[in-house]
């Protein structure tokens, strides 16, 4: 699914070069369930822009899916997010004016699909939420919006789900009802990949990936919660 092989990204800043990411290689296969860790700076943030088609590597070979990404253009790049990457992000980024089954639909406009509202649907009654189809972000709990905005993300059946900090913005209970959610994403073969600086999140994943100033540093696999039974 994914392969990255000496993913470097460096910015210049005056007459210092940051070394965002310097030589990762990376694997993750379809239906991985994957928290990337790291404390601010470590370069998880840049690794996740790469990973989500929103920046491209100084150096190096990323591939999504079989399709080398490292070098396109940006409206290549916007192809590429719009067919195989759903994006969960911890401000939600639903349009305020639009109803839950109108935000759900919005990757799938853009695509040019003429009939987004069946798909949408669908969606939001895969998270739990389809008797808010016509409920407006400011009618809805946090929880409920991180809802919506996952079942925007599953909507185009992308390749992977990329959700960055997904639980930052909510309390601890319901933090943790949408990480059950991802699990259970998991569970029916979803490839999940969640940035977080939280250990109690990143718990849920079974694989956990640390990284320190643009290396990784620790690649570990354990048994997750409810894994077992998933």
């Amino acid at each position: 699914m994914i392969e990255c092989r000496q993913l470097s990204r460096h910015y210049q800043m005056g007459d210092h070069l940051v070394r965002a990411l310097d030589g990762v290689d990376l694997l993750v296969d379809q239906g991985d369930m994957v928290a990337i860790l790291g404390s601010s700076g470590s370069g998880k943030s840049t690794l996740m822009n790469i990973l989500g088609c929103l920046d491209t590597p100084t150096h190096g070979q990323y591939l999504l899916d079989g399709e080398d990404v490292s070098d396109l253009h940006d409206d290549e790049l916007a192809r590429v997010r719009n067919r195989k990457i759903g994006f969960v992000f911890q401000q939600f980024n639903l349009l305020p004016r639009a109803t839950a089954l109108q935000n759900v639909g919005v990757p799938l406009f853009y695509r040019g699909e003429a009939r987004p509202n069946g798909p949408a649907r669908e969606a939001l009654e895969q998270v739990g939420l389809g008797n808010r189809l016509n409920h407006y972000p400011n009618q809805l709990s946090g929880g409920q919006r991180q809802r919506v905005a996952i079942a925007r993300a599953l909507v185009t059946a992308p390749a992977m789900i990329l959700a960055d900090e997904p639980t930052g913005n909510l309390d601890s209970t319901t933090g943790e009802e949408i990480m059950q959610l991802f699990h259970k994403l998991h569970a029916q073969g979803a490839t999940l990949i969640i940035v977080t600086h939280e250990p109690h999140i990143a718990k849920y994943c079974a694989r956990q990936i640390h990284l320190k100033d643009g290396r990784i540093t620790e690649d570990t696999r354990r048994q997750a919660p409810g894994e077992a039974l998933a």
